[in-house]
């Protein structure tokens, strides 16, 4: 599925994130039984730390400063939308005996939105894209500008390793961190012009990395064509999720642009913050550059691969 935007300007800006405020290395989180790989492979895949919660830490105060600052940023927002990676990210804790059908079904972004004193807006929730979520973040936030209504939407990321579970998946050879952030979509030029998304899905439970590689440089050289760009002849960044380093590197060599800058933010210090990860590098590396094009690519359980095309605006 391919859907371009640049006819309708819908701009991305205010990036904001937090991490987990506990560090630990590889050897800290084997000895305390929180990864089911071994130490070896890990670090031979390229990771060295992850962030957790800490002992007075949950998801909501994880996630209440990002959603905070960009809410600074938006002004009167027409709604909120949320992501979560893991299904149980989207609703709190429940008493296992709890059979009252209200109290088992306390939705994060309520819950959120009510300590925030914000519980008046209108919100919408996803968990089933995985670690795609920016990209199904932007699609249902783009989908909220169809009138002339000019106010921003406010989008939001959450999520945290559930107890009993280990910060990897064994066969994936994926190190995750317990993570947050919010960022704004509106009319207002700010940050990056959306001008393309491409998606994916995929119900097989395993997809070979030869055929993300290949469905990745299609898609991308798709959209591409679509929004009438010459990727070879442009200047580019490449914002790749902290997992599968050596499957990007070779999306980035076969699709033979001359001036593209490989990013993979801090992989070895914060392993892979789901969809967060876009977040981070997104705001690290907005330079002020009008024109530069900017490829987020998203990789996620359930199966999602998506990428989508924006352009750098000089105004943060």
């Amino acid at each position: 599925m391919i859907l371009l935007y640049q006819h309708a300007p819908i701009f991305v800006h205010g990036f904001k994130h937090q991490l987990g405020s506990t560090r630990r290395d590889l050897n800290e989180l084997k000895a305390d039984n929180l990864i089911a790989g071994t130490v070896e492979t890990l670090s031979a895949t390229g990771y060295r730390y992850c962030f957790g919660l800490g002992e007075t830490e949950t998801l909501l105060t994880l996630t209440a400063a990002p959603l905070a600052a960009a809410l600074g940023l938006a002004a009167e927002p027409r709604a909120l939308v949320f992501q979560h990676c893991r299904a149980e990210s989207a609703v709190l804790p429940y008493e296992p005996g709890d059979t009252t059908g209200v109290s088992r079904n306390q939705y994060f972004g309520a819950a959120l939105m009510q300590q925030l004193e914000i519980d008046h807006l209108p919100y919408f929730c996803s968990f089933a894209s995985g670690c795609a979520g920016f990209l199904s973040l932007l699609v249902a936030a783009a989908g909220l500008f169809s009138n002339s209504d000019e106010r921003p939407a406010v989008c939001v990321m959450a999520d945290s390793r559930p107890p009993g579970i280990p910060f990897d998946l064994l066969r994936e050879r994926i190190l995750g961190s317990d993570h947050s952030s919010a960022f704004v979509v509106g009319r207002e030029k700010h940050g990056y012009q959306l001008l393309g998304i491409s998606y994916y899905s995929t119900t097989r439970k395993l997809v070979p990395l030869v055929e993300i590689v290949k469905r990745t440089v299609d898609m991308i050289q798709a959209l591409a064509t679509g929004l009438g760009f010459d990727l070879a002849g442009s200047d580019v960044a490449i914002h790749y999720p902290n997992i599968f380093p050596d499957t990007w590197k070779m999306v980035t060599r076969y699709l033979r642009i001359s001036r593209v800058e490989h990013i993979m933010d801090e992989m070895p210090e914060r392993a892979h913050c789901g969809a967060t990860d876009g977040v981070i590098s997104l705001a690290k590396v907005h330079r002020g550059q009008q024109g530069r094009l900017h490829i987020v690519v998203n990789y996620g359980v359930g199966l999602h691969l998506g990428a989508c095309i924006l352009e750098e605006c000089d105004a943060k």
